[in-house]
């Protein structure tokens, strides 16, 4: 079995930083690209920010120069920096990971989720 469990969400004023963070764990062998989601009432999910495991990094354009995704392949953690939030990244954050169970199984995971909710 593999878990990915986000930290990090909560409520913030605009112009606030936020960080989230998501470990992966359990049954992994290895980790491809890592990345973070988010879906609003009524839209689809969307890629806010996704990062190699040679830490090549691609954001939302609604994101980019405000957010910087990085992580700790030790630790197969991945982290959100937000800075600058806006009352629009107001949204259900997602963890995602591309891996290689133990039993050489190539799947992607996903966590439960963390609300990000941003203040006018």
């Amino acid at each position: 079995q593999v878990q990915l469990v986000e930290s990090g969400g909560g409520l913030v004023q605009a112009g606030g930083s936020l960080r989230l963070s998501c470990v992966a764990s359990g049954r992994i062998f290895s980790i491809n690209a890592m990345g973070w989601y988010r879906r609003t009432p009524g839209k689809q999910r969307e890629l806010v920010a996704a990062i190699t495991s040679r830490g090549s990094t691609n954001y939302a354009d609604s994101v980019k120069g405000r957010f910087t995704i990085s992580r700790d392949n030790a630790k197969n953690t991945v982290y959100l920096q937000m800075n600058s939030l806006k009352p629009e990244d107001t949204a259900v954050y997602y963890c995602n990971a591309g891996l290689v169970t133990t039993t050489l199984r190539n799947n992607d995971y996903w966590g439960q989720g963390t609300q990000v909710t941003v203040s006018s």
